[in-house]
């Protein structure tokens, strides 16, 4: 799948480039109706528990007012590759491993999975940077980030800032808890933007692991926006967090990695001043 020279371009100037029809319609689905069993039978399996009592939550009926609440009956599946055959396929597909050998300029190593649900009426996540919590040093993470569902702004797409990967990792601040299930935020710089991404079923999003991303909450009666979400570094990476352990090989082998230093360049737990939780 060679990338064109205005693609190159665009991942040059932007941080991030989307890649139609990436997977087909059947892979899609599959991993789609595999997921979707997991999550509707309601029981707790490796990498993914409900948080409420599943008998007593109705996506169906949940109101707009009651945002969040569906986000505990449905919430984010870490590591799917790890259990799930499918996923770990798709992860290691190797037209993703060409893509990011030309926008990276080397081999990758596959870190991390994972399948957000996202129901009608789910909260958002705000704005963050994904290399300060892989901390991949040297260089930075990359990650592959692909549609189950439409993706729109209506229904919680994503937003990226463009140009904002050539900047350093920002420190959060507080996220608007009653709009994103994370608390960390990052600001968008001055004279950038964020702007939504539009994706069908099968798109996949590449995009820098220093570029400013997020997404606003599901505000769609009808319309869920899955999506499957791989992380990746270079192989000559140095280290990355012990919590992506063990690291794959596109052949699927496992890698020995360091470990990074706790916290990153904003101390560890950000000087206990922001920690980390989420607010579903």
């Amino acid at each position: 799948m060679p990338l064109t020279n205005e693609q190159l371009n665009q991942w040059e100037t932007d941080g991030y480039l989307i890649i139609p029809s990436m997977f087909d319609a059947q892979q899609i689905e599959s991993l789609k109706q595999t997921m979707q069993v997991i999550a509707d039978k309601g029981e707790e399996v490796p990498g993914w528990k409900p948080l409420v009592d599943v008998n007593q939550t109705d996506t169906e009926t949940t109101p707009l007012e009651n945002l969040g609440s569906v986000l505990k009956r449905y919430p984010r599946y870490i590591h799917p590759h790890r259990y799930i055959d499918l996923a770990k396929e798709l992860m290691l597909d190797p037209r993703v491993g060409d893509v990011l050998k030309q926008i990276v300029g080397q081999e990758t190593v596959a870190c991390q999975s994972m399948y957000y649900y996202k129901p009608c009426g789910s909260k958002g996540q705000a704005l963050h940077q994904d290399n300060l919590y892989l901390q991949v040093e040297p260089n930075t993470c990359y990650a592959a980030w692909t549609a189950i569902d439409p993706v729109m702004p209506e229904n919680g797409g994503l937003y990226v800032v463009p140009g904002s990967h050539r900047m350093e990792l920002k420190c959060p601040t507080l996220a608007d808890e009653s709009k994103s299930f994370t608390t960390h935020m990052v600001d968008v710089p001055k004279g950038m933007k964020a702007i939504p991404t539009v994706m069908q079923p099968g798109d996949t999003l590449f995009f820098n692991g220093q570029i400013i991303h997020g997404s606003g909450m599901n505000r769609s009666k009808t319309l869920w926006r899955r999506s499957f979400i791989c992380h990746y570094m270079p192989v000559t990476s140095k280290c990355v967090s012990k919590f992506y352990f063990p690291i794959l090989g596109f052949d699927g082998s496992e890698l020995t990695y360091e470990a990074s230093q706790a916290g990153g360049p904003c101390g560890p737990e950000f000087d206990g001043k922001i920690p980390s939780t989420y607010k579903y």
